[in-house]
């Protein structure tokens, strides 16, 4: 098994939904664009991880989203050490269709009180259906390394609830910690980084806004 040496995640740029969440009323959240902010920041990003990687060769997985695949692009990555693959998988959780915005903030008022591992929007998702789909991805990104000639690294062009529950999956995080973290930046990295012991850790933490309250405890 030829595992790679990082993985490293990164969530979308600004999108013009990051700044008028009333767009979604007239536009599907997967065709929203990057911003002309949100372009720079993946193109800064893009800086970073041509440095990291080099000239060695990258596995790269890309949400389906519009926002993923123009960060994907604003990146300049060499076409001939990438293979790109979207990723159905690594959507951003599902809102539902068209969105009123004012019921959307009335829904995210019930997730905060209610939970955002468990709420499930009206006609979408909850957290924990993103989980299960995640989780079916790393099933299969398991799988691939098999391959004796699989490039030392692995890149996910995804978006940040996505990125926190690919890591609650990977590291067996509790529920309770999964919902003490708050979502990266846009175009903010976080890698699994292979350690000489055969155990990945996490380059830095995602930033806690709470500590960790499990649900069985009252009071």
């Amino acid at each position: 098994m030829a595992r790679p040496r990082r993985i490293v995640l990164v969530r979308h740029g600004e999108s013009t939904g990051n700044i008028d969440d009333s767009v979604y009323e007239r536009e599907p959240d997967h065709a929203l664009a990057l911003t002309e902010r949100g372009r720079r920041q993946a193109e800064e990003t893009g800086e970073r991880l041509r440095q990291l990687f080099g000239r060695e060769r990258v596995s790269v997985y890309v949400s389906p989203y519009r926002r993923t695949h123009e960060t994907l692009r604003a990146f300049h990555l060499d076409s001939d050490l990438i293979r790109v693959r979207e990723e159905p998988r690594l959507r951003e959780q599902d809102w539902g269709n068209w969105q009123d915005r004012d019921d959307v903030r009335l829904q995210k008022a019930y997730r905060d009180a209610y939970g955002h591992f468990f709420f499930r929007f009206p006609q979408g998702e909850s957290g924990a259906d993103v989980y299960d789909r995640v989780g079916g991805f790393l099933e299969s990104l398991f799988r691939s390394f098999e391959a004796p000639d699989h490039p030392p690294n692995v890149l996910l062009v995804t978006h940040g609830l996505a990125m926190r529950l690919f890591c609650m999956r990977w590291f067996h995080w509790t529920v309770a910690e999964f919902e003490s973290l708050a979502n990266p930046g846009n175009a903010e990295m976080r890698m699994l980084v292979l350690g000489e012991d055969g155990r990945y850790a996490l380059d830095r933490s995602f930033e806690r806004w709470r500590e960790p309250v499990p649900y069985w405890v009252s009071g």
